[in-house]
């Protein structure tokens, strides 16, 4: 049980694909321009992390080292085409907002680095649940920053959820008339808020050890 939970706690705090090892930025500022494209490529990248972590450990003993990255590169591949051809067939919208990306899942670097460095060398178990810990690390990124970056630039939050779930709602007017600072929208506001998310961990890090510090200090005070 302790693998596991350092497992799940590695993705989604300590080995943050989004914003501890900066892998996956191109899609991650790309897409992030909304809540509604944040999930629909999150959720895109937590099945192909899942299933081809899972299916990696399972053949990693019957293959060789001299094609085992061809072979991981296909495994995802295939994973990313069965994804691509379910969101065109049942969320099209969908699968015209998020555009290339959703084949782009192929080159996304915390897929390919998660089946070389962990799928491939542990038991299926472990590698299912790390490829769901660091799809959903990289996932909540995705919709913390498409949240921040909507609410800014246009005063709603979930414009376009008509595309993912069966509803008749075009998000939540949060402020303002629909106009908001254009600049969150646009590429410099991806970089902006992403930089103000790494400052925030880091700030919560070095509060925290600040903490702990204090109070080992008492400790040994009161020894």
């Amino acid at each position: 049980m302790n693998q596991y939970k350092q497992i799940l706690a590695n993705g989604l705090w300590w080995e943050n694909p989004g914003l501890i090892q900066f892998l996956g930025i191109c899609p991650l500022l790309a897409v992030s321009n909304s809540l509604i494209n944040g999930l629909g490529l999150g959720l895109a990248t937590i099945v192909v992390l899942m299933a081809s972590n899972l299916l990696i450990s399972i053949i990693r003993g019957w293959v060789a080292q001299d094609v085992r990255l061809p072979v991981f590169v296909l495994v995802i591949a295939t994973f990313v085409t069965v994804i691509e051809l379910v969101t065109q067939a049942w969320f099209y919208d969908l699968w015209l907002s998020l555009g290339i990306f959703i084949p782009l899942i192929v080159t996304n670097c915390v897929i390919l680095a998660r089946a070389e460095s962990f799928a491939s060398r542990q038991s299926p178990p472990a590698a299912l649940l790390d490829g769901l810990a660091h799809g959903l690390g990289f996932a909540s990124v995705l919709l913390v920053l498409g949240a921040l970056r909507e609410i800014v630039g246009t005063g709603y939050l979930g414009r376009g959820s008509s595309m993912l779930f069966d509803t008749d709602m075009n998000g939540i007017h949060v402020f303002g008339d629909g106009q908001g600072f254009l600049l969150a929208l646009l590429p410099p506001g991806a970089f902006l808020g992403l930089a103000m998310l790494i400052a925030l961990r880091n700030l919560m890090l070095s509060r925290r050890r600040q903490v702990g510090a204090a109070e080992t200090a008492g400790e040994q005070s009161a020894l």
